[in-house]
């Protein structure tokens, strides 16, 4: 949507926003550099906007509870997912403090009726059902792409085109969403962020130290891998298919892989389980 801003094909934006948890891949730092140099060009500046680091967030026992949807294993067995508010707190929030400041109207400071900030989200028409409003009258969510009848393989055509084809997802190195493939994206491209992030599985296996230490330990364990097993153990490699007999196999539950990056308002991300909590 920025390159289509640059070149006048939607509205020009005053602004481009990148909310940034603190924790994406090296590969999503390094495109944001190239985007930013690029709009500078053309007039739009790009700024980022942070609520913190979700990482060290996560292990600092002087913060709050940072809510990250991690897969819990229970004492009894059954499996579950710690609830989740990380994409509120860590970009809709921010996101909406920025929007506020922009129209010089900072909380708490009422924003006056008809005062408002235009926003486009990334939506394509083959998602179109992630389309969300933002739920507060001074942000208008407007969906340019879903606008034009551009599907995901348009906008990497158009991408391609212009030398950004090799633009990856936006989405924490971190995040238990990612399926198999996603994993090994990482693991295979981003060494010192797959060892960054094997660390932190290991650091989380027994709850978030804030809560612990506030005398609220948390029953069973906690694992960034959907399996509930090491992130490091886990054998992410696609199953390779036997020679001499024809098999039909369905891949969705090997690679179990969330298609999508984690956008404000439209995270499909399902309805969080949560584990068991000690009294």
């Amino acid at each position: 949507m920025l390159l289509l801003a640059c070149e006048g094909v939607i509205p020009r934006f005053d602004y481009a926003l990148f909310a940034d948890t603190g924790w994406e891949p090296r590969a999503v730092y390094e495109n944001l550099a190239r985007l930013r140099a690029h709009a500078t060009k053309f007039g739009i500046l790009v700024r980022t906007v942070s609520a913190g680091n979700i990482r060290d967030d996560a292990l600092d026992p002087a913060h709050r509870f940072v809510s990250m949807p991690l897969h819990v294993l229970n004492p009894d067995g059954t499996r579950g997912l710690a609830r989740r508010q990380c994409t509120s707190e860590y970009k809709i929030t921010p996101l909406k403090k920025a929007a506020r400041q922009l129209l010089g109207y900072p909380h708490p400071q009422r924003v006056p009726r008809g005062v408002y900030v235009e926003q486009a989200i990334g939506i394509s028409t083959d998602e179109f059902t992630r389309a969300k409003d933002s739920g507060v009258k001074y942000l208008r969510n407007v969906f340019p792409l879903i606008d034009l009848g551009w599907d995901r393989a348009q906008c990497a055509d158009y991408l391609a085109e212009r030398g950004f084809e090799k633009t990856v997802k936006s989405a924490c190195l971190g995040c238990p969403f990612h399926g198999n493939a996603g994993w090994r994206w990482i693991r295979d491209n981003d060494p010192d962020g797959w060892a960054d992030t094997i660390e932190f599985d290991k650091a989380i296996r027994h709850g978030y130290p804030h809560a612990t230490e506030q005398g609220q330990p948390l029953r069973g364990q906690y694992f960034l891998h959907r399996s509930c097993q090491p992130l490091d153990q886990v054998d992410l490699d696609p199953p390779v298919p036997a020679r001499r007999h024809l098999r039909l196999v369905s891949t969705s539950s090997v690679e179990e892989d969330e298609p999508d990056g984690c956008s404000p308002w439209s995270c499909r991300s399902g309805t969080a389980v949560v584990g068991e909590r000690a009294a």
